[in-house]
């Protein structure tokens, strides 16, 4: 059975985040790529990353399909957790990217309130000052100026509402660590060689929990993996999804 990928996007961006890997898979396996609430042209929500959660699985139930292969990255796989906490049935592998099982310590949990204030306030252009350099690599930042320019388009385009409560969403986010050791499926973990905001040390954590998980770090990518090296990431991906439908 050919399960559906869902694929969920990363903080502060939209569904379109996902484009590299929507083209590069499209016509093999039954792609989808949703926006959360308060993203692209979703309404915002309430500030729970359950709520998220609920929102992806009836996503699902509209494609009529009782289970999926979720990928998520950095905040997607947050939501990924919250998916696998409440409707761990409906999870057929996961592919989890630049992410950490751990929730926030008391500076971070700070440190995303008082953004979300700042986006009130300014817009998502608040966030532009420090997140460009925290989630591209230093080889990005030289190399590819194109890039970079999409990245900061995709931050200003994002909508203040939702970009806040999802800050305040993941501020709340409960620690999934306990979660990992009961995925009794397929699971990818997939992390940016140069990822400063959620390094492949948090990979490893995850790594040593899982029944039956495997990871790769990508060469010279920071904390977009899958935009600054799409061949590395498409090429990581879809050898997972052969595995898990063909295997």
């Amino acid at each position: 059975m050919r399960w559906p990928v869902i694929f969920l996007h990363a903080f502060p961006f939209s569904s379109a985040m996902w484009r590299p890997q929507l083209l590069a898979l499209e016509g093999r396996y039954p792609v989808h790529a949703l926006d959360f609430p308060g993203f692209g042209k979703t309404p915002a929500g309430p500030e729970h990353l359950s709520d998220f959660a609920d929102h992806a699985v009836r996503f699902l139930d509209g494609l009529g399909a009782k289970k999926a292969v979720f990928v998520g990255l950095s905040m997607g796989g947050y939501v990924a957790f919250r998916i696998f906490d409440r409707f761990p049935e409906r999870v057929a592998g996961l592919v989890l990217a630049d992410t950490r099982a751990g929730a926030d310590d008391d500076g971070a949990r700070a440190r995303r309130h008082s953004q979300a204030a700042e986006v009130r306030a300014q817009g998502p252009s608040a966030l532009l000052p420090g997140f460009l350099t925290a989630a591209l690599s230093p080889v990005t930042r030289s190399e590819n100026p194109t890039l970079v320019r999409e990245v900061e388009a995709m931050i200003l385009e994002a909508r203040s509402e939702g970009v806040a409560n999802a800050l305040l969403a993941m501020a709340e986010r409960p620690d999934s660590t306990d979660l990992l050791a009961r995925m009794d499926f397929p699971v990818l973990l997939l992390f940016g060689e140069q990822d400063a905001l959620t390094p492949p040390t948090e990979g490893l954590r995850m790594l040593k929990r899982l029944p039956n998980g495997r990871m790769l770090v990508i060469s010279e990518a920071g904390h977009l993996a899958n935009l600054e090296r799409p061949a590395a990431f498409n090429t990581a991906l879809r050898g997972f999804l052969e595995e898990v439908y063909d295997g």
